[in-house]
């Protein structure tokens, strides 16, 4: 990641579609009780009795660079609660994809391998992204749907770098660090928190991608010890707030929210990625939702799956001519029953409360 020398500050793109398109659905149905006992952001009082279904959302927060095996040593109980509530399981960064956040993060938002996306570095120059793009410019351009993403990763939001990767998003917000240090990398996380709770809050965006990238910059810097471990718990923290807006909007009780967390790479020991070990090699994705039981997945998960899950969770199905390579997450069994508490059910793998 790199700084650009500017004291953080807040850019928001707005388009005419997000503004006005769609409308937020009816009361909902008895069958929303079923899927309150497994939804991270349900409120935890009351059942809906209405039977209009509820209008699907989708919240997806990127972690830069947090190890897999640290997850059962740092306590992360936000991030236990998304996959208490469904599932956590390690993703292994395809064998022809660089453990970088470029490509990673490429093939995370857009559905797609490097090999179409053409992002093989930090530097996004000579991609294909006007033909394979993320699913907050496919759905904002094909289906003016309202989409937000914010960030302060240069390459992800600004014509810079070979940038951006997300092109045409309904709505984004981009923070700009002051320096190129886990510090200024905090405040940039932290503002960028603030503006998405902000939105979360009082905007209505059907599909979300919020980046946090102070973990990874700390390991850059001071390695995975224990500076390293205390931003795996701020970032935890500023996942909860973000859980916490979609609980407190308005329309909450009529909305159906399925919540992704995901992370693009490990780090070595002493911090950096870009090789082969399986400390690089190692990602991750917690999901929960109304669609995802709580219980480990039926099949393996990878990268290119996350951006066919928002589309799957959404209702919108994937055109043929897209030619994405993932799909949507495949569940094990049911829905619990009403009544059932899923979010008591932590995966081993998350770390102590």
């Amino acid at each position: 990641m790199s700084a650009t020398g500017r004291t953080p500050a807040v850019r928001r793109q707005d388009t005419v579609r997000y503004a006005t398109h769609g409308s937020m659905a009816g009361p909902v149905g008895d069958a929303a009780a079923a899927d309150q006992a497994h939804d991270p952001a349900a409120a935890p009082e009351g059942t809906p009795n209405m039977t209009t279904p509820r209008t699907p959302r989708v919240l997806v927060v990127g972690i830069d660079g947090v190890r897999h095996d640290l997850l059962s040593e740092v306590a992360m109980p936000r991030l236990a609660e998304v996959a208490g509530a469904g599932f956590l399981v390690p993703v292994e960064v395809d064998a022809d994809t660089p453990t970088m956040s470029g490509p990673c993060w490429a093939t995370i938002v857009t559905g797609v391998t490097a090999a179409k996306h053409g992002v093989w570095g930090n530097h996004l120059a000579g991609n294909r992204l006007d033909v394979f793009p993320d699913f907050a410019t496919r759905l904002a351009k094909l289906d003016g749907r309202r989409t937000f993403v914010a960030a302060g990763w240069e390459p992800l939001m600004l014509a810079m770098s070979g940038g951006p990767l997300f092109r045409a998003p309904g709505r984004s917000s981009y923070v700009a660090p002051a320096a190129d240090t886990p510090e200024a990398w905090e405040e940039v996380d932290e503002e960028v928190t603030r503006e998405a709770v902000h939105v979360l809050t009082t905007a209505d965006p059907e599909a979300s991608f919020v980046y946090l990238g102070a973990v990874d910059e700390t390991a850059h810097f001071l390695g995975c010890g224990s500076r390293y471990r205390a931003a795996m718990r701020t970032a935890d923290e500023r996942l909860g707030r973000l859980l916490d807006a979609v609980r407190s909007r308005p329309g909450h009780r009529q909305e159906a929210w399925t919540v992704i967390v995901v992370t693009d790479h490990g780090h070595v020991d002493t911090g950096g990625h870009g090789g082969t070990t399986p400390e690089e090699r190692t990602a991750w994705v917690a999901c929960a939702g109304p669609d995802i039981p709580a219980a480990p997945p039926a099949g393996v998960i990878r990268h290119v799956d996350v951006a066919a899950q928002v589309y799957a969770s959404l209702g919108r199905p994937a055109d043929p001519h897209w030619t994405l390579d993932g799909r949507p997450f495949p569940v094990a069994r049911q829905a619990p029953a009403a009544g059932q508490d899923a979010t008591a059910r932590v995966p081993a793998t998350v770390g102590p409360s």
